[in-house]
């Protein structure tokens, strides 16, 4: 059973509270929350708890949120506590965070509080996983220490040259031999080949300087023919003619060296997911600005070259210009697909029906002295992904393999059904438990050393020579598959070819047969128009560029520069407006909240939204997957625009 997110809502605006409220349901079909105004009912609440997470307003008549965290503290509870204020400054929101909040978002960005509560409840799930693995191993060094009653070490004593005079029986528990089967031994021999250097040069330096004492850890030989970690401390006793021999002792740490290679693995893993997500986000902003001059490059250029005759020479020029406009458009694209900012076309697909489709393509494009081998799962669970988008991610995967064989090998793709345990999701940092889909790309080729696997999937990022590449194609895959709900791997080591494994969670029967289906939009080529749009852009090349196409087509434009100029325009326009052609990304108001602003105004007005840059708009992108509204992708192309335009107002898209 699927437990509810529980959030608490201190508030004293049961307004505010429902917004707050609504705005959580948006991502989370179960949840409950519950609200108080004041100390006493925040206490009863933590009390009865439990608490996912507590959103609190900054300030309220009988309470406040620095009063909250206070009692918060009081109680013990770790829940994460998220500050919602339409009033709070910066100064006192650094000071709420260290009172311990942590995070803030301000009333009129309500979209930042989902993703915040999904922060920090992750956050605190990896904060409780960290103290119960050193609880574990505090209590597993406990019983060992309880075990070996006083003496917790095996213990041995050594010669100048390694002989083994003596170990205590501790080492029957540690390396599975007996005591007395090791008496005259080398010490080194029980070491492994790579650790023995170490151990002996070790050993030497405490024959030279008998004052001395060495802690270091090694790898042993158990008798089972496992290997142990041991952390031994050796000390000189040579010169003592009680004992005249090197003591050594010497403990099994190898469930610790494994937790911190686990740990140091998971902060890896998280330093890296942040550093994507930031560079993401720049890569994004960029396309934005990108777009907006591909848009005033190719419209302009397109509109020059049909006023030119086909004998006209200038008109070569300008489709030059067209031409690189429509690679750097490309490029964007890219760049959007790795920002995890470009607009999807989810289906109920099968993975193996794509590579299906495409494998005929796909042996055309791998060398001759490659061998392409499928192997597809027969009843294989369904996704939903854009199919486009993901026989981009396997072109993108395949050449990137086909060019690491340049001598020939094997490459393979395979599809399968996993249930992923606890364990292996927790392996695969962000990917739940649970049913998934696996399509892996693997390869015989050069393999990738681990300083690359580090920055393989950043934009720009090649080990390609110079024109042989962007470095977009990786990043690419990789936005791709977080965008669409998955995660991406990479396991390959230099010499040893090279293995890509995504996950898709699998949907249920029921989703996929609910799936509506796909009506493609009639073409309206060449179409022209008479109606009345408005436009509203703040970019003015951009509007300027829109105006001009519009009006070359026949239709009236009225344009506004931001969202209080189209609303006066709606208000004081006598005619009808048939359209409004809005960017989403303005400042004060977005496109989308200005459309709901302007359907109480013009409840007729139909609404194309476009931009080049959606910003984590979730619910823009959930309503245009769903083809409930319209969106145009920037960069703006005069016949791509005008039968965008002319579908909108006849009702077919």
């Amino acid at each position: 059973m699927i437990e509810p997110l529980r959030v608490l809502i201190v508030e004293d605006s049961e307004t505010d509270a429902k917004l707050i409220a609504r705005e959580l349901r948006r991502e989370h079909d179960l949840i409950h929350v519950e609200l108080v105004d004041d100390a006493a009912g925040m206490s009863r609440a933590l009390e009865a708890g439990p608490w996912d997470a507590i959103v609190c307003d900054w300030s309220m008549p009988r309470f406040s949120a620095t009063a909250a965290l206070d009692l918060l503290k009081a109680s013990g509870h770790d829940i994460p506590f998220i500050i919602v204020s339409g009033v709070i400054g910066e100064e006192r929101a650094v000071e709420a965070m260290r009172a311990g909040a942590r995070d803030y978002v301000l009333k009129d960005r309500l979209s930042r509080l989902t993703p915040a509560v999904e922060r920090e409840i992750r956050e605190r799930a990896a904060r409780e996983a960290r103290r119960a693995a050193e609880w574990a191993l505090f209590e597993s060094q406990a019983r060992f220490r309880a075990l070996i009653e006083g003496n917790s070490d095996a213990v041995a004593l050594v010669s100048a040259d390694g002989v083994l005079g003596y170990f205590s029986p501790a080492v029957r528990r540690i390396l599975g031999h007996e005591p007395a089967a090791l008496t005259g031994t080398n010490a080194l021999d029980l070491v492994h080949v790579d650790d023995r250097a170490r151990v002996g040069g070790a050993l030497e330096g405490l024959a030279r300087a008998p004052t001395k004492s060495v802690t270091l850890q090694a790898r042993a030989h158990h008798r089972d023919q496992t290997l142990r970690w041991l952390e031994l401390t050796a000390e000189s006793r040579l010169e003592d003619p009680a004992i005249g021999a090197v003591v050594l002792n010497f403990r099994d740490v190898t469930d610790r060296h494994q937790a911190e290679l686990s740990l140091r693995q998971t902060e890896e893993q998280l330093r890296q997911v942040q550093k994507m997500d930031a560079v993401g986000r720049l890569a994004g902003g960029i396309a934005h600005d990108f777009n907006n001059l591909l848009s005033v490059i190719l419209g302009y250029s397109t509109m020059l070259a049909d006023d030119l005759s086909a004998t006209d020479p200038r008109r070569a020029d300008l489709e030059e210009i067209t031409a690189a406009g429509e690679r750097a458009t490309e490029l964007t694209g890219q760049l959007l697909a790795f920002s995890r900012r470009q607009i999807l076309q989810p289906r109920v697909v099968d993975l193996g029906a794509v590579v299906v489709g495409m494998e005929r393509m796909l042996r055309r494009i791998v060398e001759e002295n490659v061998e392409l081998t499928t192997l597809l799962a027969p009843r294989l669970g369904k996704v939903r992904v854009d199919p486009g988008q993901i026989e981009q991610v396997i072109m993108n995967l395949v050449v990137n393999a086909r060019d690491a064989m340049p001598h020939g090998g094997t490459l393979t793709i395979k599809t399968a059904n996993v249930d992923l345990t606890a364990a292996d999701a927790a392996n695969l940092l962000g990917v739940p438990p649970g049913p998934h889909v696996l399509l892996s790309v693997v390869d015989t080729g050069t393999g990738i050393d681990a300083a690359t696997q580090a920055r393989i999937f950043e934009p720009f990022f090649t080990t390609k020579a110079k024109g042989k590449g962007t470095g977009l194609g990786l990043a690419t895959v990789f936005g791709i598959v977080q965008q669409s709900g998955g995660s991406i791997w990479l396991t390959s080591e230099p010499g040893r070819g090279a293995a890509f494994k995504i996950y898709f969670p699998e949907i249920g029967l029921l989703d996929a047969a609910d799936e509506p289906p796909v009506v493609p939009p009639a073409a309206q080529r060449g179409s022209r128009g008479t109606e009345t749009i408005l436009l509203v852009e703040d970019d003015e090349h951009v509007r300027s560029l829109a105006r001009t196409i519009l009006r070359r087509h026949g239709y009236h434009v009225l344009e506004a520069d931001d969202g209080a100029d189209a609303r006066l325009i709606c208000e004081r326009h006598t005619g009808p407006i048939h359209l409004l052609l809005t960017d989403v990304m303005m400042p004060r108001i977005g496109g989308r909240e200005l459309s709901e602003q302007l359907a109480r105004l013009r409840p007729d007005m139909k609404v194309l939204l476009m931009s080049g840059y959606t910003d984590d708009d979730q619910t823009l992108l959930s309503d245009v997957n769903e083809a409930n509204i319209a969106f145009f992708q920037k960069p703006i192309k005069p016949e791509a625009l005008i039968d965008m335009v002319r579908s909108v107002l006849n009702g077919t898209r």
